[in-house]
């Protein structure tokens, strides 16, 4: 199989194509793992519906092409990712669980990839070169969109395939409660959605007591309208560094 990309120019620097699966869009885009930044502007691409897998492969394949990849690749799921496995699709088709995900998109694509659960590839992203780089004790990234990503440090290191968004708050899964999905769905104001993150969150820290929370998703642009009015946490909170783009970093950081 091809091996990663040198990238002309920048000696020693190494690029890998990172490919971050959502349920409402697929984001991709060659990543100097060196520096933990993209190499060139990222391709978005919504993400087909129904999400069956052949078609979602079919649209991973279309943005391989468009950037003419020929080597490494890593590529997200949302949900819980074992051995290349697919074993949760809450945000997907039914039809992923069971699927060897490796193995459809490496047949797909030509690549040797890698497939990991989103929230954890955004995690070693910021845990690595953003916001969580050089933190030590416990350390949770919560991704707020389609539905709810985490992904559990300790002194650095990742416990993979946590579920945290699927917790209980109110006889629903908190994904349901305060997703950002959910303040569209619902048309909160900022003010009535952070309550419902802050009731997550204290939930969660009552469990963990992590010494910082990072929030990344693609909420985390507007972070300003949001995290000033969560008030209930011991934790610090700080949004993610990499914004959006942590789980293509993320990504191309493990097939690295």
């Amino acid at each position: 199989m091809p091996a990663a990309a040198r990238k002309e120019g920048t000696e020693g620097a190494v690029e890998v194509l990172g490919v971050d699966i959502g349920g409402s869009g697929i984001k991709a885009a060659p990543v100097d793992v060196t520096a933990g930044a993209l190499a060139r502007e990222r391709i978005k691409v919504p993400t087909p519906q129904p999400s069956k897998p052949q078609v979602v492969a079919e649209a991973v394949r279309g943005l391989v092409g468009q950037f003419g990849w020929s080597g490494r690749a890593g590529i997200t799921f949302p949900g819980v990712v074992t051995a290349g496995v697919i074993r949760t699709a809450a945000n997907l088709d039914p039809a992923w669980i069971g699927v060897n995900a490796r193995d459809l998109f490496g047949s797909a694509t030509g690549l040797d990839v890698r497939v990991l659960n989103d929230a954890d590839a955004a995690g070693l992203a910021e845990m690595r070169f953003g916001a969580g780089a050089g933190q030590r004790g416990t350390v949770v990234m919560l991704t707020f969109g389609t539905g709810i990503g985490s992904a559990l440090f300790h002194d650095g290191v990742l416990v993979p395939n946590t579920e945290f968004g699927h917790i209980e708050i109110r006889g629903k899964d908190a994904e349901k409660r305060a997703s950002e999905r959910a303040r569209e769905l619902h048309d909160l104001d900022w003010a009535q959605w952070a309550g419902r993150v802050d009731e997550y969150m204290t939930h969660l820290e009552a469990l963990l007591w992590p010494e910082l929370f990072i929030v990344g998703g693609g909420v985390s642009r507007k972070s300003d309208k949001f995290l000033p009015l969560l008030g209930g946490l011991h934790a610090r909170v700080v949004p993610a560094k990499m914004l959006n783009d942590a789980g293509i970093v993320g990504a191309a950081l493990t097939a690295a």
